[in-house]
């Protein structure tokens, strides 16, 4: 039993439990705080606020560790399915053969969209991002699909969450084809879910398309590296909006808003445009240079990380898929040989490394993306349709968890203090 936490307060102290979580660091529990001190905690960012109780996912930044419900990402990503990881972060366990199956077929049959989405798409410009699009149609589903809102019947939860897993690759796939003027492809049932959704980007009606194994391996881990990371700002969005009794179309609508900021679904195009702009490896010591010099606004994207003070448990698999998607699609790209010897350089430096400035999982994942053909205008699109599936377990937990209450944060008022009216004559 952990002592509880006492705070001093105008000569007055108060006592606050201390709850332990089954690995990490302890919670003060201070939800009592404001009635007893009319006081509130600042914390900008929420950086040392625990926002809920989990049982998803657990990050271990310091030494570099990703659990989800207990499995480590790198046995994921290496030896499991991103339908399996769905699955398991669903329904807490992993799947029996069974299981997967019957899960697996129900996604599957879930992956078309309603048939006037399509006139939906072309309200938008041509040239409209991506995201944009994504922002747009997913919040509309809520308009599609009335038998799947009402967040308090279970039933209806279970196939809202399953319709948002399963529409999310024809969403995204069918954006892209409008960006690039091409006719909309339907789900092929008889392919896998990432097979089929990179039939559903890539394919043409004019001729079968070939899925190629070593691709549909590297996005399925893509995905699963990017299934769920904690409360991060998307996913807190999600809660945040959930919060209220949104629908979840709306819910993970929001998500995507804000997963579309540079600053944290973007990193990965931004990590692929530094490398270009340093173009080959020669350069690289100008801008480590650069990086080190505190009036030079130029950053090294894609190392570092706002939770991981480690190497990026992600970034290792990463680097192993990069090697593989490369020999299997014979491409030579300078990127890489760029992005290797970076990686080398700025690890060996010790700039980089008291500042604990290892690679992340976006520092290439941009590179794999943009050699199997996706524009970087797709990246954050991709990101999305992985991280639904950790959105969806977010928010269902949320939905089901007794202390949860709708999100309203506090602030520490800064502005003037109450004024007299002065009409505008008299001004």
């Amino acid at each position: 039993m952990t002592d509880p936490a006492t705070l001093t307060l105008d000569g007055k102290s108060y006592d606050y439990p201390v709850m332990s979580g089954t690995i990490g660091p302890d919670v003060v529990d201070i939800r009592k705080m404001y009635g007893q001190t009319d006081a509130f905690t600042y914390d900008p960012g929420f950086t040392s606020t625990a926002s809920c109780q989990s049982k998803l996912t657990y990050i271990d930044g310091d030494q570099g560790v990703l659990l989800h419900r207990g499995y480590a990402i790198g046995d994921l990503a290496e030896q499991s399915s991103f339908m399996e990881v769905a699955y398991l972060l669903l329904n807490g366990e992993l799947p029996s053969q069974g299981e997967l199956k019957t899960f697996s077929t129900t996604i599957t049959r879930h992956t078309m969209v309603h048939e006037q989405l399509a006139t939906f798409f072309r309200g938008f410009r041509r040239d409209a991002h991506p995201m944009a699009i994504m922002c747009g149609v997913v919040g509309a589903l809520s308009a599609f699909y009335h038998d799947s809102t009402d967040i308090h019947d279970p039933a209806q939860r279970v196939i809202a969450s399953h319709r948002l897993i399963a529409k999310m690759p024809t969403i995204a796939a069918m954006a892209y084809k409008y960006s690039v003027g091409q006719p909309f492809l339907y789900p092929d049932n008889s392919l896998s879910y990432t097979g089929n959704f990179l039939r559903m980007t890539f394919g043409v009606p004019a001729e079968p398309y070939e899925v190629n194994p070593a691709v549909e391996k590297a996005m399925d881990r893509i995905f699963i590296l990017h299934a769920d990371h904690e409360q991060n700002a998307s996913t807190s969005t999600v809660r945040l909006a959930g919060s209220s009794g949104a629908n979840p179309f709306a819910c993970i609508a929001a998500g995507i808003a804000c997963l579309w900021g540079p600053a944290h679904g973007g990193a990965n195009e931004a990590a692929l445009n530094m490398l270009r702009e340093i173009g080959t490896p020669e350069r690289i010591p100008e801008y480590i240079a650069r990086a080190k010099d505190k009036n030079d606004p130029f950053r090294l994207m894609g190392f570092g990380h706002r939770v991981y003070k480690n190497y990026d448990p992600r970034a290792t698999v990463m680097q192993k898929t990069v090697r593989e998607v490369f020999d299997a699609l014979k491409v030579n790209d300078p990127l890489f040989d760029t992005a290797l010897r970076l990686e080398e350089l700025a690890l060996n430096d010790d700039y980089f490394v008291e500042k604990k400035l290892f690679p992340n999982v976006d520092f290439y994942s941009g590179v794999i993306l943009s050699a199997i053909g996706f524009p970087t205008s797709m990246f954050t699109v991709l990101f999305a349709l992985a991280r639904t599936v950790g959105w969806v377990a977010q928010w269902n937990e949320m939905i089901t968890d007794p202390d949860q209450k709708i999100g309203r944060p506090r602030q520490l008022y800064t502005g003037p203090t109450q004024r007299d009216y002065v009409p505008v004559g008299q001004r």
